[in-house]
């Protein structure tokens, strides 16, 4: 038993194990940004949860509709009863046991435009869901492009770092061999070795938020990951930072704006629906007429008592009118609500306009600022390279302190990080404008 006990542990882990790298393969792929979208449209919670509202939607759509809709109905019953409880008489004598069944067909013709309204209402409300699902989808995306830009950033902000740290301890070497050979004070050995100390710091700080990013990229693009792996995620991205022109003109990206973005089709289509609303209300106010027709068998009352076989059946039709003369007030409140929802819905729209056009506006701004600091940085690095190559010169002629070293080594890394934030910020403030006019910023798969 125990034996088998153990074959078992070992069969369960060796097949945990086979699973694991099944599901981790995604680690180690490259992973493009197109891919990166790609595969948070088909894993993302927030898209998925919106598919399941979307389905929810066509499901009212249906329940709408079913008031303009025919009913048919079906109905049957059995009823034995006891000998001692049914009065009989010298001429006749009631059944104990007694049936019915029936079926009927019943199509309201007017119900005061409700159903008129619940037809166009069913309507709206799809398309409504529909552009609620785009929102959610368009939000998510420019979620995972930023994502995935900001571990791009934090990359290079290691490859940065080592490169600054890797440059100053070849200056503390440099200044220890000058030291032991006695033409440098020990006080150059210590400034170049707290050089280094304080520079470690930073690298460790970008390598953690390297490991941030990842996570987070990773759990928006809806993986699990492996619980054994906890020090770094190797996510392989190929895209690089998209730093091309991109040419605004800023009342065309309004104007855009105000015809694209999905959260105005929302509010609009709310309007629509609160308008339906008001005249389903007033429906309360109007007869309802109806008409049915059915067919029904029932037991004869004048058989046996224990004979069920003499039945009778038929068909039946005709119409019904109801019409409620006063229902306390019902109908005058449910119509006062119904126009006070119509005028908030339109409110909300008027104010979700202007709300779309200042984020266009700040968009628009920002990504101009982010442009101009890209446009500032083109040289610098090349100038900062040049600084450090004649600091060492001169120093090496004697013309120039180790400060001037350091401060020329401090100052390239300085444009070095200038230079990829300014990369960053300026594909962040793209991809956001791009969100902010309505762009599409779904993948081509």
């Amino acid at each position: 038993m125990k034996k088998l006990t153990l074959l078992s542990l070992l069969l369960g882990f060796a097949f945990a194990v086979i699973a694991a790298d099944n599901n981790s393969s995604w680690l180690t792929r490259p992973l493009s940004l197109t891919d990166a979208l790609n595969t948070a449209l088909a894993q993302n919670a927030a898209i998925l949860k919106a598919k399941n509202d979307l389905e929810a939607a066509h499901g009212l759509v249906v329940q709408t509709r079913a008031v303009a809709l025919p009913q048919v109905q079906a109905a049957g019953q059995y009823k034995a009863t006891d000998p001692n409880a049914v009065e009989n008489n010298p001429f006749f004598s009631q059944p104990q046991q007694n049936w019915n069944a029936g079926v009927q067909i019943v199509q309201n013709i007017y119900m005061g435009g409700k159903m008129l309204a619940a037809i166009r209402a069913a309507d709206a409300t799809k398309q409504q869901a529909l552009a609620i699902y785009q929102t959610v989808v368009a939000d998510t995306l420019l979620s995972v492009r930023l994502s995935y830009y900001g571990a791009l950033l934090a990359a290079q902000q290691i490859a940065v770092r080592e490169a600054s740290v890797k440059l100053l301890q070849k200056e503390l070497e440099d200044q220890q061999h000058r030291f032991d050979a006695g033409t440098v004070p020990h006080f150059n050995v210590l400034r170049a070795e707290v050089a280094v100390a304080n520079e470690r710091p930073a690298l460790i700080r970008a390598k953690n938020n390297h490991r941030i990013a990842k996570n987070t990229l990773a759990n928006q693009l809806g993986y699990n990951l492996p619980r054994e792996i906890w020090e770094d995620i190797p996510l392989n991205l190929t895209s690089t930072l998209d730093t091309s022109p991109f040419a605004v003109n800023l009342p065309e990206a309004i104007q855009q704006a105000l015809a694209r973005r999905t959260e105005l089709t929302v509010a609009r289509k709310n309007i629509e629906l609160q308008k339906l609303n008001i005249v389903s209300a007033k429906s309360g106010y109007q007869p309802t007429v109806s008409v049915f027709a059915g067919y029904d068998w029932f037991n004869s009352k004048f058989t046996p008592p224990v004979e069920l076989n003499h039945d009778i059946h038929g068909w039946n039709a005709g119409a019904q009118l109801t019409w409620s003369i006063f229902d306390g007030a019902l109908t005058y409140g449910k119509v006062k609500q119904a126009k006070a929802l119509f005028e908030k819905s339109r409110t909300e729209l008027d104010d979700q306009s202007r709300q779309i056009e200042l984020a266009v506006r700040t968009a628009y701004s920002d990504f101009i600022q982010a442009r101009e600091t890209l446009d500032s940085q083109q040289k610098v690095q090349e100038q900062a390279d040049e600084a450090l190559r004649e600091a060492n010169a001169r120093a090496a002629a004697g013309a120039a302190t180790q400060l001037d070293v350091l401060n020329a080594e401090t100052a390239l890394t300085q444009a070095r990080t200038t230079q990829i934030t300014a990369q960053h910020d300026y594909a962040a403030a793209r991809a956001r404008l791009e969100r902010a006019i309505g762009a599409d910023l779904a993948p081509v798969k």
